[in-house]
């Protein structure tokens, strides 16, 4: 099937169940909440600066893009806090958010059918560093009891379900920078199914770590602007040099629509589309077609049975490396053709940093609330154009704009892709 056909030539597919944002929560190196990181991306704020987690004068990367104010008493015992990690508390912190701000009631008769699915990129990398400390330097007989509950990638969609009360599917991928954007089109996938009736999916990370930002600066994938941190994430500008490391969380609420409707919900967009696929190319590297991409793209477009003209707006990948932006950049003039140039297209994380298995979360939230309310996000220090990225950047300044779609786009280590579209919610009962 031609992508570019019109959307009643893709009415086949339509789906019999529609999936509805219905809640919000965020933790980021922005704010600790969803107004106050949504205030400062269209601020055009930076979140980064200097690490303050460690000690890091010895690294070559001394700067990250830290949740900052952060006070887990907020939301746990003391008692408690040896049991969860900081990747975990974030997602507690996000998903209570999203459930507030959803007003979704959750009880004995329906809690089987809400469901929990955050995914994180590593897990509680933190308690890994400090137990393997303990145990060398105090023998095996020293490590917590607490340790293996605390590190596995999955346990902070477990203590989410546990907190609240979720009893339906409950579930985590470890899918790298990607890992947020699965977890929500998984999500989509479990409800449209009628698995579920709502699930409680995101993403959630937390590695500025010595042994972290060591690995990733050994690779040379981070800038090493040091003397500039908060110009130092500059996705397409010429003078990009790597991505900045960042933590938080992003838990969005998604629902059946007729679900929704029937208890009042807030509805800020519809979930229409979502695609997976594979470079099966390199572990870290770009494939130089842009096959893995271009076909991921075109494969959500076609799941939402829409035209690649009907999109508006790419939240992108977009992470400041030299050769990750030229990638997707071509990748987009090649699913899109001459549409490519009439597309609004921002990274974020020029100002919440990469938050590697949380940055599906996060951006997807920020896709929603650009279609709800009809702003672009911009990308910040974008100073000098770099000829072989030359879109619609949204650079440096939030502008208004008519936005009926908007395309989320999460890309990871080992060649995973993602994407997810939203539609602007209009109220009607059908998408023709």
């Amino acid at each position: 099937m031609n992508i570019y056909e019109s959307t009643s030539a893709n009415a086949e597919i339509k789906k019999t169940r529609r999936v509805v944002v219905t809640g919000l929560g965020m933790i980021t190196p922005l704010g600790n909440s969803v107004e106050n990181t949504w205030n400062s991306v269209l601020s055009g704020k930076s979140g980064v600066d200097a690490i303050t987690r460690f000690d890091a004068a010895k690294f070559p990367v001394r700067f990250a893009a830290e949740v900052k104010n952060f006070d887990p008493l907020d939301y746990f015992e003391k008692k408690d806090l040896k049991r969860v990690g900081e990747f975990t508390q974030y997602a507690v912190a996000a998903a209570q958010e999203a459930i507030r701000d959803s007003d979704l009631q959750i009880t004995e008769e329906n809690a089987e059918n809400i469901g929990t699915y955050i995914s994180s990129g590593i897990g509680d990398f933190r308690r890994i560093e400090d137990e393997h400390t303990v145990y060398l330097t105090r023998g095996p007989r020293a490590v917590s009891p607490f340790f293996m509950a605390t590190v596995f990638a999955n346990l902070a969609a477990g203590n989410v379900s546990i907190r609240f009360g979720l009893k339906g599917p409950n579930s985590s991928t470890s899918t790298a920078c990607a890992a947020g954007n699965h977890a929500i089109g998984d999500s989509f996938r479990i409800i449209e199914r009628g698995d579920a009736d709502a699930m409680v999916c995101g993403g959630a990370e937390a590695t500025i770590t010595p042994m972290a930002m060591a690995g990733f600066a050994a690779m040379r994938a981070l800038s090493t602007r040091n003397d500039e941190p908060q110009k130092a994430s500059r996705p397409f500008d010429a003078g990009r040099d790597g991505f900045v490391v960042g933590e938080g969380a992003g838990i969005l609420v998604l629902e059946e629509l007729e679900h929704a409707q029937k208890r009042g919900a807030k509805i800020y967009a519809e979930i229409v589309g979502y695609a997976m696929t594979a470079d099966a190319f390199h572990i870290t590297a770009p494939d130089e077609t842009q096959s893995g991409v271009i076909r991921v793209m075109q494969k959500a477009i076609k799941d939402a049975a829409i035209a690649a003209d009907e999109i508006n707006y790419i939240n992108v990948h977009g992470t400041s490396t030299p050769l990750g932006d030229i990638s997707e950049t071509r990748a987009i003039k090649k699913t899109f053709g001459e549409h490519a140039a009439q597309l609004a297209i921002s990274s974020t994380k020029s100002m919440t940093g990469h938050l590697l298995g949380a940055a599906g979360g996060i951006e997807a939230i920020f896709s929603v609330l650009a279609l709800h309310d009809q702003i672009l996000p911009p990308t910040i220090n974008y100073e000098t154009p770099d000829p072989e990225c030359d879109l619609d950047y949204v650079p440096n300044e939030a502008r208004p704009a008519k936005l009926d779609y908007a395309l989320s786009n999460g890309f990871g280590f080992g060649g995973t892709n993602a994407a997810l579209i939203f539609k602007k919610y209009d109220g009607a009962d059908s998408t023709e």
